[in-house]
């Protein structure tokens, strides 16, 4: 029987929300302990499903003490968990993420959140060039049904050296390019979420091979490894 989220994890940071402050934690931290461990069990689990499919660098559960310096929030702590797996680089790109949280607001991400500047330009220049392959890959009806449209931080009209009446501007403006999934506080926590959510990163394979050979090779088809 597969790993599973607790159902204490939602509870604890509901009551968290609530009294979100370091006397508090630290009364209870020997709860949060107990089920930071069943959860990061899960995220384990998850990454040896995930490295079965696919190649992927090692796993990282974030930890729940928030970095306050620059933020108006100066609540110490996260409700809620988050963890991540990134192919391996430099053949390989693109990443997975599961974010566990009370309220209906898990969901599971993947794709590119900050491509640096360079990968950012060769991305555009190449849906500046032919965005047709990609578009066959996000259109298609299995794809489409697990994660819908592609989302992520845009610019208004156009990025500098690219003309805003491009037929593929949807896709050059991009900043990010995500597909999230969001479940529902039952879903997490049934027996077959695991397998639910391995088979959605599953679907996402064509994706990442497309951007991942865009990303090490020229404008011309030429490899950059």
């Amino acid at each position: 029987m597969s790993t599973t989220i607790p159902k204490a994890a939602l509870d604890f940071f509901k009551k968290l929300h609530k009294n979100n402050n370091r006397d508090w934690f630290n009364d209870n931290k020997v709860e949060f302990k107990s089920i930071e461990a069943e959860v990061k069990a899960f995220y384990n689990e998850l990454y040896n499903a995930i490295n079965i499919h696919d190649n992927v660098d090692k796993l990282k559960v974030f930890r729940i003490y928030r970095d306050v310096r620059f933020s108006k929030d100066k609540t110490p702590y996260k409700t809620y968990f988050g963890g991540s797996v990134h192919r391996k680089k430099p053949e390989l790109r693109g990443g997975y993420y599961l974010h566990i949280a009370p309220n209906n607001e898990s969901f599971i991400a993947t794709g590119f959140w900050e491509p640096n500047k360079d990968d950012l330009l060769r991305i555009r220049k190449e849906f500046e060039m032919d965005a047709d392959e990609i578009r066959q890959i996000m259109n298609n009806k299995t794809f489409k049904s697990v994660w819908g449209e592609l989302v992520g931080d845009e610019v208004k009209t156009a990025p500098k050296g690219f003309n805003k009446d491009d037929k593929n501007i949807d896709l050059i403006k991009k900043k990010q390019f995500i597909f999230t999934k969001k479940f529902t506080d039952k879903e997490i926590t049934s027996s077959d979420f695991l397998g639910i959510i391995d088979d959605a990163f599953k679907t996402i394979r064509p994706y990442f091979d497309y951007m991942s050979d865009v990303l090490t090779t020229n404008l011309n088809g030429e490899s950059l490894l």
